[in-house]
């Protein structure tokens, strides 16, 4: 297949209307049609949010990947707007993998991965180099005749000679830089610091950190950004082992939070933590906006498992909600919180008080598309908690706190179809109390708890009757203080 914009473009426009409602998000990005992952070139640029995405037009798997292109004036309400990349030239010819973007001389530029094979094994036969595309408009991209900008020769020795990617580029000190996963073909990822002086000559300053071997064996996906006068290190570590509950998914991803020496190029940092606790999410970037915000996006999927949407729906892949990033100042973690922009959206509420639990009961009020404010509190209570998406007959997402562990849960077990399983995170109570903001779309769960000191999300695909919510508590009783839910308008 010739891999052109123009194909991928009248390939959609001829088969978006195969697309079946069933299970599309409706405040969430998610792919036009065919495939979606990793963000990319995440940046707010001339009165609009500009959001790139890996993108497989032509179905609803993982292929040779164009950038996807959406954009947005309150990341909410996005638009889709003509594929910004595909895989053209000799050296992306096995696609435009990821990377980011920045502006430079009044023009938006986006510094992507070339992904080409070498051989018949395309999981072993591969190399990687980095490339320019530039543009006036912010919609139309030329890639540079002098691609590629950072190519194999200036891959330092002891680092692979295939893994070299996913490059975020920022801009420090009147210099360029950009930090590029890699690892040392040895079972340890690392993160590689070049700079530059116009985006296009780049010199290796130095590599910025590396996996003690209990961190995965491949770092993808760098973002490194300033925070309240430190530097924060995100990245998705592949093939992490898990660490108790932490980092259950086959590839993960961490935050570390230190000091960057763009003299040597060395990161310095006492500890790391898990971004998302939860079942989807990978390969997040950041961006900073108007307000002086740090916002962050995931890929709402995890990697190597069967997607519903796969068949029959002619998509797959989502965006979770962006989410700020807060440094606290107590300990040195990261809050991750909803955005205020999202109170826009709001329909339809509804509100109780004061219910006191003892078992199971049945809420007024439902839906499959809404946000929810709750606050429940521990009495004598052994686990107590909510059931979204219910139906009556079994099916349910739970979302329950052990309150003799400290360990709130998230199962999905009797989800519908789909993946299923349990994630587990360690939360301590406020007074007693647990405070959860829970977003629930067509077929996602993003649970924000305790004002954002951690996250999980999880894909669900339950039926369509099932949209009733329930509140339990068992082994005791316990109080919902306090239940509030609105409608989240639908946007795509």
């Amino acid at each position: 297949m010739l891999y052109t914009l123009e194909n991928a473009e009248q390939f959609v426009a001829e088969r978006k209307h195969l697309l079946r409602p069933q299970y599309r998000l409706g405040y969430h990005l998610m792919a036009e049609f065919g495939w979606m992952n990793d963000p990319n070139g995440f940046i707010y640029h001339n009165g609009h949010y500009h959001l790139f995405y890996q993108y497989y037009p032509y179905q609803p798997v993982w292929g040779p990947m164009h950038w996807g292109h959406a954009i947005s004036r309150d990341l909410v309400k996005w638009e889709y707007v003509p594929v910004a990349l595909a895989p053209d030239q000799p050296y992306d010819s096995g696609g435009c993998f990821s990377g980011s973007a920045i502006v430079h001389e009044g023009k938006l530029h986006l510094m992507y991965t070339g992904h080409v094979v070498t051989g018949p094994n395309t999981d072993k036969d591969y190399y990687q180099t980095q490339n320019i595309a530039v543009s006036d408009d912010g919609v139309k991209f030329a890639k540079l005749a002098g691609n590629p900008v950072l190519g194999l020769e200036q891959i330092p020795t002891g680092t692979s000679r295939k893994d070299f990617r996913d490059p975020k580029v920022f801009e420090r000190g009147g210099c360029y830089y950009t930090v590029i996963g890699s690892n040392d073909g040895a079972g340890h990822g690392l993160i590689l610091l070049y700079r530059s002086q116009n985006l296009v000559n780049w010199t290796f300053v130095g590599e910025m950190a590396r996996s003690d071997g209990q961190l995965g064996d491949n770092w993808e996906c760098p973002d490194l950004f300033e925070l309240d006068g430190y530097d924060v290190l995100i990245m998705s570590p592949q093939r992490m082992p898990a660490q108790g509950d932490n980092y259950r998914n086959l590839h993960s991803t961490t935050y570390m939070v230190g000091k960057l020496n763009t003299e040597t190029g060395s990161f310095s940092y006492d500890g790391y933590e898990p971004i998302d606790f939860g079942f989807d999410f990978y390969a997040p970037q950041t961006a900073l906006d108007p307000q002086g915000r740090r916002i962050v996006i995931g890929w709402m999927e995890t990697w190597e498992q069967e997607i519903p949407t796969q068949l029959g729906h002619y998509w797959a892949g989502a965006m979770t909600l962006p989410r700020e990033a807060v440094l606290r100042s107590s300990d040195g973690k990261l809050l991750f919180q909803p955005l205020e922009e999202l109170k826009a959206y709001r329909r339809d509420s509804f509100e109780l008080s004061g219910l006191e639990l003892a078992g199971e009961q049945l809420l007024a009020a439902q839906g499959d598309c809404y946000e929810l404010e709750v606050v429940l509190r521990t009495g004598s209570a052994r686990e107590f908690g909510l059931k979204l998406r219910t139906n009556g007959a079994g099916e349910e997402t739970v979302l329950a706190y052990d309150a003799e562990e400290g360990l709130f849960r998230f199962n999905r077990d009797r989800s519908g179809i789909g993946q299923g399983g349990e994630r587990r995170t360690a939360v301590g109570l406020s007074e007693g109390e647990l405070s959860l903001r829970i977003f629930v779309d067509q077929s996602s769960v993003e649970v924000f708890l305790q004002g954002g000191e951690k996250v999980m999300t999880g894909r669900i695909y339950p039926g369509e009757a099932s949209t009733g919510i329930a509140a339990f508590a068992s082994g005791g009783t316990s109080t919902l203080v306090s239940f509030k839910k609105w409608d989240i308008e639908r946007q795509l």
